[in-house]
């Protein structure tokens, strides 16, 4: 329920509390621009990045016009090509995931919608520059995944990151949707569960109370974490950084016996 309060912070107010020279790049250059990500070139405590992230609203306006943090295919494929113009300068990419999912409706499955999110997970998989993802509210299934193959994987304290909603699996599992909280539990969408499976490399802290309670305090806790992040990634030799990335996520799943 913290996660997804209305006052928590999204994407455009963290891009307000720790770059400046932000400037929005629009449009996949193929259909249209999509309102649910937004991304550009900014400096970060005077280092360069490109940055990232789905963007929900507040007001019922602006969350329609957000598509309520929904991306449709366009929306992945500007963020693929703000990697691929990361690449080519050189810049760290910085990543918000912030999503309900990926837009289930029938135009974005007409133009494409699995196909763009695929794509963007072998693209970034194989991106030659430090790439960090942050989950700064909700991490929703593959809508999320499409932004989130990178070398550095943090979430906020009382974020969550699944591979579905508790109301959608309490849904299909249980066919009750009264078993919401059991459903929440044991699809292990903490922060401190997906850590302790290794799914996440670390845990920045919030405000006391959640992250609407002190945005400043919790965007100063996120900008350490970052750039400490991107400092040590960018000693790592670009070929090793990618192969090391591509194993990162191949590992996960595997166990033995």
């Amino acid at each position: 329920m913290v996660s997804r309060h209305p006052e928590r912070p999204y994407t455009l107010d963290y891009i307000n509390y720790i770059t400046t020279d932000f400037i929005e790049l629009h449009g996949d250059r193929l259909f249209r621009d999509d309102p649910a990500i937004v991304g550009g070139l900014c400096k970060v405590d005077g280092k360069n990045f490109m940055i990232i992230g789905h963007q929900k609203g507040r007001t019922m306006q602006e969350k329609v016009f957000r598509n309520f943090g929904m991306a449709n295919p366009e929306g992945y494929r500007k963020a693929l090509r703000l990697y691929e113009m990361a690449e080519r300068f050189k810049l760290p990419i910085l990543t918000f995931i912030d999503t309900p999912g990926a837009y289930p409706g029938l135009e974005a499955e007409k133009h494409g919608q699995g196909e763009a999110i695929a794509r963007n997970l072998m693209e970034m998989s194989g991106i030659k520059t430090p790439i960090v993802s942050v989950v700064i509210g909700e991490g929703g299934s593959g809508g999320a995944l499409g932004l989130g193959v990178a070398d550095k994987v943090f979430m906020l304290e009382n974020s969550v990151y699944s591979v579905i909603s508790p109301e959608g699996c309490a849904a299909i599992l249980y066919k009750d949707p009264n078993r919401v909280e059991e459903a929440a539990n044991n699809l292990k969408l903490s922060s401190h569960s997906l850590l302790k499976i290794g799914l996440i490399d670390g845990i920045i802290d919030e405000a006391l109370g959640g992250a609407h309670r002190g945005p400043e305090d919790t965007a100063f806790n996120l900008k350490k974490v970052v750039l400490e992040a991107v400092e040590e990634l960018e000693k790592i030799p670009v070929d090793e950084l990618v192969e090391k990335r591509y194993e990162k996520f191949r590992q996960m799943g595997v166990f033995n016996r």
